[in-house]
C-alpha cells in the first residue's frame, strides 16, 4: 500500500480515538466503515447534486413515481440522493445532526438506503448521539478528501481493504472469512486468468466474473483490473454473494463507487438462497470459509442433493429445473467446502457456450478427507472422471491474517486445451515467500510481486518445465494422469478357522443367550388361584426345561474338538440321552458359544461349500485405478496369506490427491556422532548453569 493509501487510513483511523470509551475495539467497524462510505457517495455525487435535486422536483410535479432510473442517468452513476443536505451541510445545525443525518440517508437510492441498513447504521447513529459523538465524528468525516479526483477507485478499494483488515484482526474473525491478503488474490486471478490472455485481448469482449463468498470484494475486484490490463475495451460484468452483512455492505458500495451493478452482488447464504439462480460466467473465484459447518442449511442442502445430477459422471453439468447442484456428494457436516465447489460448478458454461475456469482457496482437507465411497471422495471423483481439474497449487503457510494453516489453489475448467485434456497439474509454490517486517495477526508471510510473476509464468509453461529435467524449477511441477489419483479401496477376506469346545465359560454364555432362557416355562395351571402358584413353585426345577439340556451339556465340559461334524456328533449323542432334539436358536446359541477362533482350526464353509470369511482377519488394500485386482493380490497379499481372496462386491472406487506425498524429498538423519556430540555440549553447558546458579 502506498504512503498515500496508509495517510488516508490513517486519517480516517482517528476517529477510533473519538470512539475509545464508548466503544470495544472490536466495534470501531460498525462506525468507521459506514461512515467512509457515506462520505465517498458524497463526494462522488457532489459534481451533480443540484441537477438531481432541480429534476426530482420536476418529476414530483408532473407525478411521475417510477424515478429511479432517470435520476441515476442524471448523477452519472447507479445511485443518487434527493434530500437537501450533503455530508458537510450536516454541521450546519449542531442540535440537530441525528435527525438531519437520517433524512439525509432516507434520500439516497433505494439499493443504497439498503447497503446502509446491512451496516445496521441508524442503531449506530442513535448509540453515537446518546454518547455525545455524533456530532464529532461527522465533522471529522467532513474534513476527508474522497472526491474521485483525490482518491480514484482503485486507491479507494485499497483503503477499504486496510480498514477490513484492521477491523478484522481486531474482532478475531474466524480464518479467512471476511478478507483475503490482496497477494494472494492477485496471484490466484493471475493463474485463472493467464491461460486465456490472449482470448481476453480480443476487441469488444464481454466477460462475466462470479464469487459465492465475496466478502468485501477484493476478488472480483482484481479479476476486472486484471482483465482490463489485458484489454482496457473489455466489458467486465461482476457478481457476487455474502452471508457477512457489514461484507456485503462493503461489497456492494465498491460496486456502486465503481459503476458496476450494485444489484449483482446478492445477500443471504449461496447455499439456500442463491442470488443468482440458472445463472452463468466465464470465470469464478472464492476464498469460503475453512472448515465452517453447514448444519444451518442441512435440510436444504440434503433435499437439493436428493435431486441427483444430470449425467452424474457424463456430462457432469446440472440443468436448470430437474437436477440439483449437490448430487455428487455430501461432505462432512463440519466442512462445507466441496459444497462451494460443487455450486461453481453448477453455474459453469457448457463447453460449446465457450466453458468457464475457476480457481478456489481450500486448506487441505478437500484434497485427501474421506475414504473410498464417502461424500468427498465422490465429488473429488466427480470432478476429476469428468476432467475439470486442471491443476492444484499449495500455498506458503502463514499467508492469511487470522489463520497459518497451508493453503491451496484449486484450477477447474470445462474447456482444457488438448494439451491438458486427461491430465492434472501439481504446482509447489510452498517455498516462494518472503519474510514480512512485521506480523499482521497470523500472517508472517506475503509472496512478492516478482515471484507473483515467475509462478504466473511457471503455470503457464507447467507442462513444458514438467518435461524438462534442466529447468530451474522442473522439481516443482508434476503432472499426472487424471486417473492416477482414482483408486480400489479392495475387501481382502481370509477363512475362518475354528476349533471347538466346552468349558464352565462355555455353559454359562449358553445359559445367559435368549434362545436358552426360553427354554424355562415353570407355571401352574391357568386359574388355579394360590394353591396353584404354589404347586408351579414346587415343581418349578421338575418343569424347567433348560434342565436336561444342562445335564447333557456338563458330559462335554473339558474337551476340544478340531472339526464341526466330530463336535455335533457328540452333542447329538449327549442329547438324546435326555430325549433332545434341538431347535435351531439353541444350536445357535451353542455353535456360537463352544466356536473357537484357532490358526489351526478347521475352515469353516457355507452350504455351498465356500470359505467363511473371518471378519477379524478381514483386511483392506488401496489398488491403483486400473491395476488388475487379482493381479496385486497375487503378488502382494498371497506370498504372505496364501488363503486369502478378495471380496469383489464389497470394492469401492476412491478418489485422492495425497500432494504432499508427491513432492516428498527424503532428508537421511544425521549421523549419530553428530548427535551424540551435541547432547554432551547441552549437557555441558547445562551443568555451567547449574554451577552459576548453586555458586
Amino acid at each position: 500500500m502506498s504512503t498515500k493509501h496508509q495517510e488516508l487510513v490513517g486519517f480516517i483511523w482517528q476517529v477510533a480515538d473519538l470512539l475509545r470509551g464508548d466503544y470495544k475495539q472490536s466495534e470501531y467497524g460498525k462506525v468507521i466503515l459506514p461512515f467512509t462510505v457515506l462520505r465517498r457517495l458524497d463526494c462522488v455525487l457532489e459534481p451533480t447534486k443540484d441537477a438531481v435535486l432541480a429534476r426530482y422536483e420536476q418529476l414530483r410535479a408532473q407525478g411521475v413515481q417510477n424515478v429511479e432510473k432517470i435520476l441515476c442517468r442524471v448523477a452519472g452513476h447507479r445511485f443518487y440522493n434527493v434530500s437537501k443536505f450533503t455530508f458537510r451541510g450536516l454541521l450546519a445545525d449542531q442540535d440537530n445532526v441525528k435527525r438531519n443525518l437520517q433524512v439525509y440517508i432516507g434520500g439516497f437510492s433505494p439499493g443504497t438506503v439498503e447497503v446502509l441498513e446491512k451496516y445496521d447504521f441508524d442503531n449506530q447513529i442513535t448509540r453515537l448521539d446518546n454518547a455525545g459523538l455524533l456530532y464529532q465524528v461527522v465533522a471529522k468525516f467532513a474534513e476527508i478528501d474522497l472526491h474521485p479526483e483525490a482518491v480514484s477507485n482503485h486507491q479507494m478499494g485499497y483503503v477499504f481493504e486496510e480498514l477490513i483488515r484492521r477491523f478484522s484482526e481486531l474482532s478475531n474473525e474466524t480464518a479467512g472469512e471476511h478478507f483475503t491478503p490482496r497477494e494472494v488474490i492477485r496471484l490466484m486471478v493471475n493463474l485463472l486468468l493467464a491461460p486465456d490472455r490472449d482470448a481476453l485481448a480480443t476487441p469488444g469482449i464481454v466477460r462475466k466474473i462470479y464469487d459465492p463468498a465475496c466478502g468485501t470484494g477484493g476478488m472480483l475486484t482484481e479479476a476486472q483490473e486484471q482483465i482490463t490490463r489485458y484489454n482496457p475495451h473489455a466489458t467486465v460484468e461482476v457478481y457476487g454473494q455474502e452471508l457477512n452483512p457489514e461484507s456485503y455492505a462493503i461489497c456492494r458500495s465498491d460496486m456502486l463507487i465503481k459503476g458496476q451493478d450494485p444489484a449483482n452482488i446478492a445477500f443471504g447464504n449461496s447455499f439456500s438462497q442463491d442470488g443468482h439462480k440458472d445463472a452463468t460466467f466465464d470465470y469464478m473465484l472464492a476464498n469460503p470459509p475453512f472448515g465452517v459447518e453447514w448444519k444451518k442449511v442441512e435440510k436444504f442442502v440434503k433435499d437439493e442433493a436428493a435431486r441427483g445430477h444430470a449425467g452424474r459422471f457424463g456430462a457432469g453439468l446440472p440443468r436448470s429445473g430437474h437436477a440439483g447442484r449437490f448430487g455428487a456428494g455430501l461432505p462432512r457436516i463440519n466442512d462445507g467446502s466441496l459444497l462451494f465447489l460443487q455450486h461453481m460448478i453448477s453455474k459453469m458454461k457448457r463447453p460449446e457456450a465457450g466453458g468457464t475456469r475457476l480457481a478456489i482457496v481450500f486448506n487441505g482437507s478437500p484434497l485427501f478427507t474421506g475414504g473410498a465411497g464417502s461424500g468427498e471422495s465422490e465429488i473429488r471423483r466427480w470432478i476429476l472422471e469428468n476432467d475439470w481439474l486442471e491443476a492444484i497449487v499449495a500455498l506458503p503457510d502463514q499467508l492469511f491474517y487470522n489463520t497459518g494453516i497451508s493453503t491451496y489453489f484449486w484450477i477447474l475448467t470445462n474447456r482444457k486445451d488438448p494439451a491438458h485434456r486427461g491430465k492434472v497439474i501439481l504446482l509447489d509454490a510452498r517455498d516462494h515467500w518472503a519474510k514480512m517486517r512485521k506480523s499482521l495477526g497470523e500472517k508472517r508471510k506475503q509472496i512478492t510481486e516478482e515471484q507473483i510473476r515467475e509462478l504466473t509464468e511457471l503455470y503457464v509453461d507447467a507442462l513444458k518445465v514438467a518435461e524438462d529435467p534442466s529447468h530451474p524449477l522442473h522439481g516443482k511441477v508434476k503432472v499426472f494422469d487424471r486417473h492416477a489419483f482414482g483408486y480400489q479401496r479392495i475387501t481382502v477376506e481370509r477363512p475362518l478357522r475354528l476349533r471347538f469346545e466346552v468349558t464352565e465359560d462355555t455353559l454359562a454364555e449358553i445359559e445367559a443367550s435368549k434362545a436358552f432362557a426360553a427354554l424355562a416355562k415353570p407355571a401352574g395351571k391357568k386359574g388355579a388361584g394360590e394353591q396353584g402358584e404354589l404347586i408351579a413353585a414346587e415343581t418349578a426345577p421338575l418343569n424347567d426345561g433348560r434342565e436336561p439340556y444342562r445335564r447333557a451339556l456338563r458330559r462335554l465340559v473339558g474337551r476340544t474338538w478340531w472339526t464341526k461334524a466330530e463336535f455335533v456328533k457328540d452333542l447329538l449323542a449327549v442329547l438324546a440321552t435326555e430325549n433332545l432334539v434341538m431347535s435351531a436358536p439353541v444350536e445357535k446359541a451353542i455353535m456360537a458359544a463352544v466356536s473357537v477362533p484357532d490358526p489351526e482350526g478347521e475352515i469353516q464353509t457355507d452350504k455351498k461349500g465356500n470359505p467363511l470369511p473371518d471378519p477379524d482377519l478381514r483386511d483392506y488394500e488401496n489398488v491403483p485405478l486400473g491395476e488388475d485386482v487379482d493381479e496385486y493380490l497375487k503378488r502382494e497379499v498371497l506370498p504372505h496369506v496364501p488363503d486369502a481372496w478378495v471380496d469383489h462386491s464389497k470394492t469401492k472406487i476412491g478418489y485422492e490427491i495425497p500432494f504432499t506425498r508427491h513432492f516428498y524429498v527424503y532428508k537421511p538423519p544425521r549421523p549419530l556422532e553428530e548427535i551424540d556430540a551435541e547432547i554432551k555440549q547441552l549437557e555441558a553447558e547445562i551443568q555451567k548453569l547449574l554451577g552459576e546458579v548453586t555458586g
